[in-house]
């Protein structure tokens, strides 16, 4: 890996990408949401869809898709629109205490959720939000030398943003579970569920009108 990027380089990216990825977004948003009502390690197919699509927004900014799609927003548009009406659509449900997301008074928690369907939220949102197009187009290119191959040093940076949006995700995923715990242990199981329904709607209009 030194040998690709050196180590005044990496001392650049890691925090650099590390603090973009920490910042409160769409992905972490629903990291938390989904944290909060289904716990860590179900959220954990959500992050799996999610960082699929960094990795395919990061490998089609690099090869230049990327300032195609920014330069016709059209091509966005149905896929944003789909996307924030359906996370939506699972943010008033979960107001509602209703849907398999909503954890029940009675029940010992949510019912189960197919993979397949966190999988595609995650992959949605990551890959539906053009500012995510716009910072890797921004952020990517400066960390790359020309002395090197290119493949390889791409392969790595991803390998790295990967990773740290990972950590990031399950930081956020556990966040919410710890909040999940000390309103269901308080007996607030509506507030709990009108809170990651508020935010699950937070992050439709976000993807839509963003």
């Amino acid at each position: 890996m030194t040998e690709l990027l050196n180590l005044s380089l990496l001392a650049v990216f890691i925090p650099t990408f590390f603090f973009v990825s920490a910042t409160p977004g769409m992905c972490m948003t629903l990291s938390m949401t989904l944290g909060m009502t289904i716990g860590v390690r179900r959220t954990l197919w959500m992050m799996l869809g999610e960082l699929v699509g960094v990795g395919l927004v990061a490998l089609l900014s690099v090869i230049g898709v990327a300032a195609l799609m920014l330069q016709y927003p059209a091509a966005f548009e149905l896929f944003k629109y789909a996307g924030g009406a359906y996370l939506g659509y699972l943010g008033i449900q979960l107001w509602l205490s209703r849907g398999k997301m909503a954890l029940q008074p009675d029940a010992a928690g949510p019912r189960h959720i197919p993979p397949r369907t966190l999988i595609t939220q995650g992959f949605v949102t990551a890959v539906a939000n053009p500012k995510g197009w716009a910072f890797f187009i921004a952020l990517l290119p400066p960390f790359i030398s020309e002395q090197h191959p290119l493949g390889p040093q791409v392969a790595v940076l991803i390998a790295l943003i990967l990773l740290l949006e990972f950590l990031c995700l399950v930081i956020y995923a556990s966040g919410g579970r710890s909040l999940s715990r000390l309103l269901t242990h308080s007996g607030n199981v509506r507030l709990m569920n009108r809170i990651a329904g508020t935010l699950m709607l937070g992050v439709g209009l976000w993807l839509a009108l963003g």
